[in-house]
């Protein structure tokens, strides 16, 4: 009964289906089609609503982890190191950068062409004026000095030979001019006799001028000899080898580039000087002896005092400069030609020689210092990470400031980055 009921109520609605007029189904067919329709547009709305919550759902996502993003990059600071508040460059009236030059500084080079044979030196090795620095092959060299000797030697056997003759024709010319006085011979016997000695007089002065051209190609073959020796023009240290055993070598360029110029380049090192070009709009700040402070770059901290030595009365019109070189007060064997270097032109009077900032620790650019809460404040960076610190600041120098406690040269400290700077925050140094 329960499994049969179903089937009957199926069975009984559909007799009352069949059993309406055909407007009453044609009505109840409109009303299912309402109800589809409103169905339809109850879940299309549904399906919208769902898919701008999925879209701002997304949207939050990706702006959470752009926050989450940002939070965990490190912020990129630029830093400076704190200089000794006794760092004079903190007063000077004009900045520069140049290099290391040397005034006398050669590329030796052989007199002649020819292939070496041996080098005598390495870089970096000291050398005496007049060293010998490498030699030649010099066997052309002397064989041309052997064939000069044998034209000389050979000219004066020719004069020796001519003056044995010459001496019998003059005797033979006394003769005839006697027994032409005496009648016995003819004047044409006698000027037989004076042609014969003229003839070998002048045969006596061609050979000697021979002997004195040949002496002229023996000293042109010793100079060819000695110059297959190369020696050092100067004292100083060979800084550059340019040739090796085999090459060829000449004075001038030749072959296409298979022939050397040069054999080693030496400089003096008690000659070496600085260099700069200063703008020719503040030229008017540097006077030859003016006092000015040098640091190299391979030695920053190291300050090297020296003083104007000549400005050069003529400007680079395509850089707008004009060359200023400067001599060192004391040299050291650490200063090297063509390393670069940095130049203070002092005043006549600098700051720091008035007693300004006695006191003070250090030096450091006025920007790297922050207000927090009426406190002046810095940040330095240690092993990658900030640490704040507290500083009492001095006198204001220029486009720096003297710390008199709270840092101390040497300390890297940021000079520029974000506002927003934390203690232990991790950082990134910009190169």
């Amino acid at each position: 009964m329960l499994v049969a009921e179903p089937q009957a109520q199926r069975e009984f609605f559909s007799g009352r289906l069949s059993s309406m007029s055909a407007p009453a189904q044609a009505r109840q067919h409109d009303l299912a089609s309402l109800k589809i329709e409103e169905r339809s547009r109850t879940t299309g709305k549904a399906g919208r609503r769902m898919g701008l919550f999925a879209a701002g759902l997304g949207l939050f996502v990706l702006a959470v982890g752009g926050v989450l993003a940002l939070r965990g990059q490190k912020p990129v600071v630029e830093v400076a190191a704190a200089r000794p508040a006794g760092d004079l460059r903190a007063d000077a009236l004009l900045n520069a950068s140049g290099y290391v030059t040397p005034r006398r500084r050669a590329t030796v080079a052989a007199k002649i062409t020819g292939r070496v044979t041996s080098v005598l030196f390495d870089e970096g090795v000291r050398v005496r004026e007049g060293q010998v620095l490498a030699t030649l092959d010099d066997s052309d060299a002397k064989r041309a000095l052997d064939a000069a000797k044998a034209d000389r030697d050979a000219a004066q056997a020719t004069i020796t030979d001519y003056e044995v003759q010459l001496k019998n024709a003059e005797i033979t010319l006394h003769r005839a001019q006697a027994l032409q006085a005496a009648g016995v011979q003819t004047q044409e016997a006698l000027d037989n006799a004076r042609t014969a000695t003229d003839s070998l007089k002048a045969k006596i002065a061609l050979s000697k001028q021979q002997v004195a051209a040949a002496e002229a190609r023996i000293q042109e073959a010793q100079q060819n000899v000695d110059n297959t020796v190369i020696r050092a023009p100067f004292a100083g240290i060979v800084v550059s080898k340019d040739a090796q055993v085999g090459e060829m070598v000449s004075p001038i360029s030749a072959g296409g580039g298979f022939t050397r110029t040069g054999i080693a380049t030496i400089v003096d090192m008690n000659s070496n000087e600085i260099e700069v070009d200063v703008n020719e709009a503040y030229i008017a700040r540097v006077v030859p002896g003016q006092k000015v402070v040098a640091t190299l770059d391979a030695y920053p901290e190291w300050q090297i005092p020296c003083k104007v030595r000549t400005v050069i009365p003529t400007a680079d019109r395509q850089k707008a400069t004009v060359k200023v070189r400067i001599s060192f007060d004391k040299l050291d064997p650490k200063i090297l030609p063509d390393m670069g270097v940095k130049v203070a032109f002092l005043g006549n009077e600098p700051v720091a020689q008035k007693g300004k900032g006695s006191a003070a620790k250090a030096l450091i650019p006025q920007s790297a210092v922050r207000q927090d809460g009426g406190n002046s404040i810095v940040f330095l960076v240690r092993d990658g990470k900030l640490e704040r610190r507290a500083v009492n600041l001095g006198a204001q120098r220029g486009s720096d400031v003297e710390v008199m406690a709270g840092v101390s040269p040497g300390d890297s400290l940021v000079v520029h980055g974000p506002e927003a700077l934390r203690d232990g925050q991790s950082v990134q140094i910009r190169q």
